[in-house]
């Protein structure tokens, strides 16, 4: 049997570039050998395109670019392949599919899909509209509560706004949402940039550090809350996996707490929660996923209020994180799906949207 062809993408040039390098690492190595040739492809913090057939391990530290080699993706239709120039050499690697392991802008964000769509090649994960509109946390926002799905109370500012309206951005905020609130870049993930404001000097500093990241701001009212996750797989037919939970280390999730502090942080696997909580999760979860048009797979962020055990719904996140403590694979896995199971249905996912796509009229 043919092997299928897949091009993995990691790296990009956001920042969230590192945590790339850790899920493609923990990609490819529980991907059947069997079943798949694989083609990394890395794009450094450049944007630099480079194909890298060398040893896996090396791509978490970055060392892989040393043996890369310059390269570009054909977006013509009739050349679904990698082309490489070295030493005055041309190479192609043919690809069937492209698993996109990238995180925040620039690989989450719609603009790598919109090549894949133009090459006509199958890919992993969302569209290139529901991938838009999920990055952007405003966007977001508004379309899920125009579908009557709950979120908890927001303000959006702009990076230009803030040297002029600084103080009367902060009276603002202070009326309508109070202290402490969270600080948040509109298009980014891993919770790079992310601020929790409990006064006006550390509101103001949160304001200006989100605007290093992003020219859209997002300040959200804070509610005292359980962080609970949920992962969801599939097409027109969607399924949830059981929710999990996150302790973290920190005050809240954090890039630090997520990724610097080890075990620290602690992820209870399944979520302790009663089966109507679990069901609620589970229904938001799907509902979400549709109402945003995604596909393939996203994992559904939501805050549990300690207080009145209200469900909001935070974020998805459409090419969620793969590393050896990332979430989505490790909610499916206490779900009944392995982790090399997991890749396996991704890949049948992308190739299943794709075939339904292309029998579509483009005229």
């Amino acid at each position: 049997m043919q092997k299928i062809k897949v091009g993995v993408l990691f790296g990009g040039q956001s920042g969230e570039h590192e945590v790339s390098l850790m899920s493609s690492v923990s990609v490819m190595k529980v991907m059947d050998k069997t079943r798949y040739d694989i083609i990394p492809i890395g794009i450094t913090k450049e944007g630099n395109w480079k194909l890298y057939l060398g040893d896996i391990s090396k791509i978490e530290d970055g060392s892989w670019q040393q043996e890369a080699v310059p390269a570009l993706i054909s977006p013509d239709p009739a050349h679904k392949c990698v082309i490489t120039l070295n030493n005055g050499k041309e190479s192609r690697y043919y690809l069937d599919v492209v698993f996109p392991i990238l995180h925040g802008p620039r690989g989450e964000d719609g603009t790598v899909q919109s090549i894949f769509e133009m090459m006509n090649i199958p890919y992993v994960s969302c569209g290139v509209t529901s991938s838009a509109i999920c990055m952007d946390k405003v966007f977001s926002k508004k379309v899920l509560q125009q579908s009557g799905l709950p979120v908890v109370d927001y303000k959006v500012y702009y990076k230009r706004d803030l040297q002029s309206h600084m103080s009367e951005i902060i009276a603002e905020l202070e009326d309508y949402l109070g202290y402490p609130c969270f600080v948040k870049p509109a298009n980014l993930g891993s919770s790079v940039g992310i601020s929790k404001a409990k006064n006006q000097e550390e509101l103001k500093s949160a304001l200006l550090l989100a605007a290093e990241y992003d020219t859209k701001i997002l300040v959200e009212k804070y509610i005292d809350a359980r962080e609970i996750e949920c992962s969801v797989l599939g097409n027109d037919e969607p399924k949830a996996s059981l929710p999990g939970e996150i302790i973290p280390s920190r005050e809240f999730y954090d890039y630090a707490a997520k990724y610097l502090d080890g075990d620290k942080s602690k992820l209870l696997l399944p979520a302790p929660l009663t089966e109507k909580d679990v069901s609620t999760i589970q229904q938001l979860a799907i509902e979400a996923f549709k109402v945003l048009d995604c596909s393939g797979m996203a994992r559904v962020d939501f805050l549990m209020c300690k207080v009145s055990g209200k469900i909001y719904i935070n974020e998805l996140n459409t090419i969620p994180g793969f590393t050896k403590i990332s979430m989505y694979p490790k909610m499916w896995e206490i779900s009944g799906l392995s982790y090399s199971a997991l890749i396996d249905e991704l890949i049948k996912l992308a190739i299943e949207r794709h075939k339904a796509k292309n029998q579509l009229k483009l005229a």
